[in-house]
């Protein structure tokens, strides 16, 4: 396997992003919803890469996060 394959490079780039917009999520529900996009591009990573495990679970947690985005922005509004 070549590890600097496009794709390997690919989803190192989006992993590294992904979690710095996780551990960004307190300071803003604008982080939430830049982890969560991030999160569909890993999915699309691990798709193209082959582990569809991986590319499952990145979706249903992009999918979980843009939910409690939406959450986050309907309960700032009622405030």
């Amino acid at each position: 396997m070549d590890f600097l394959s496009p794709v390997n490079i690919y989803g190192a780039i989006v992993l590294i992003i992904m979690m710095v917009f996780y551990f960004r999520e307190q300071y803003g529900k604008i982080y939430t919803l830049l982890f969560g996009l991030t999160c569909f591009f890993s999915s699309s990573y691990g798709f193209l890469s082959g582990a569809w495990p991986f590319g499952v679970i990145e979706l249903a947690w992009g999918i979980m996060t843009l939910r409690k985005y939406t959450e986050l922005r309907i309960n700032s509004v009622k405030s």
